[in-house]
């Protein structure tokens, strides 16, 4: 990343970038948020991790960010804990987590599949509009091929965590690992 070889680093180069640089979205914000701390302390705890901040900035800038991701009500949503929320209220925290510390790059391990297909394409919109405005890169894992061709602009087809294929998202269709076929295929 930019120059560090991040299977080299040491956890404190590792740490430094965690977060700060790069930050992760997982599939299901049911086990990635902590169920203990309300969704707004987490995402202070998170920009107070990697930026002198006073408190009272990093509430206002969590507030701001969840609004950001298109939450109604920000200030109730902040006081609220995980099992508060729904799943895409709950995933779009998840992204504001990991976005209020302003990283470069972003990698969403299949953000969407545990939610319904209308909240599905919400968080998208949210995720796409969000990561144009910051500039930053998006690394989007996903076995829907059908998504991934609408949503990526390049497409990297893994099989036993080997790379086998490498093409543009608009080529998906004329792909030639047999693997990239079967996912092709399987798609209803």
């Amino acid at each position: 990343f930019e120059g560090i070889d991040l299977l080299a680093a040491s956890p404190r180069e590792r740490r430094a970038l965690r977060g700060k640089r790069i930050a992760m979205i997982l599939q299901d914000p049911k086990y990635s948020l902590d169920p203990v701390m309300s969704i707004g302390r987490q995402i202070v705890e998170t920009l107070r991790t990697h930026e002198k901040v006073s408190k009272a900035e990093a509430r206002d800038r969590a507030l701001a960010m969840l609004e950001a991701v298109q939450i109604r009500d920000p200030a109730r949503v902040f006081d609220l804990h995980p099992h508060e929320v729904s799943g895409g209220m709950g995933q779009r925290a998840m992204i504001a987590m990991m976005l209020i510390a302003g990283p470069e790059m972003m990698i969403a391990d299949e953000p969407t599949s545990a939610l319904d297909v209308t909240v599905q394409l919400d968080v998208l919109g949210i995720l796409d509009r969000l990561v144009s405005e910051r500039g930053m890169g998006l690394i989007f894992i996903s076995h829907d091929l059908r998504l991934v061709s609408s949503f990526c602009d390049r497409v990297i087809v893994m099989y036993a965590g080997k790379v086998v294929e490498q093409l543009k998202a608009s080529e998906l269709g004329r792909a030639q690992h047999p693997y990239t076929g079967g996912l092709l295929n399987c798609m209803p």
